[in-house]
């Protein structure tokens, strides 16, 4: 039974560095900086979107302005979609990744002097 209480205890641990990077992962995505990020690229992409507009409603082939007003559209689609939060998404991801690599590489037993290099 002395063996179940440490198997316990450890996975009380785990459990709680799970919890622990769940909620800095939170935080970090729900952050001010992270909003004032995605205000910032809403604003600028919103920004681009009127200027594109304003440059195909110069421009004097009927075909090219279609072709451009397509791919205004097709753009400002692809930012209410959420792609810009998606990218910031697999960022997080990516370095979650990366902190779970070294987590693992710093658990494992240090037996051999060429791993303390």
């Amino acid at each position: 039974m002395s063996e179940e209480k440490p198997q316990g205890e450890l996975s009380d641990e785990l459990r709680e560095l799970g919890r622990n990077l769940k909620s800095a992962a939170k935080a970090a995505w729900e952050s001010e900086e992270s909003r004032r990020l995605q205000q910032e690229l809403r604003a600028g992409l919103a920004a681009l979107e009127v200027g594109l507009k304003e440059a195909s409603s110069e421009i004097a082939s009927d075909e090219t302005r279609q072709r451009v007003r397509e791919e205004v559209h097709g753009f400002s689609q692809r930012v209410r979609s959420g792609q810009v939060e998606s990218q910031l998404r697999a960022d997080l991801i990516s370095a979650l990744h990366t902190v779970n690599a070294e987590l693992k590489k710093a658990a494992r037993p240090a037996s051999a002097p060429e791993d303390k290099a």
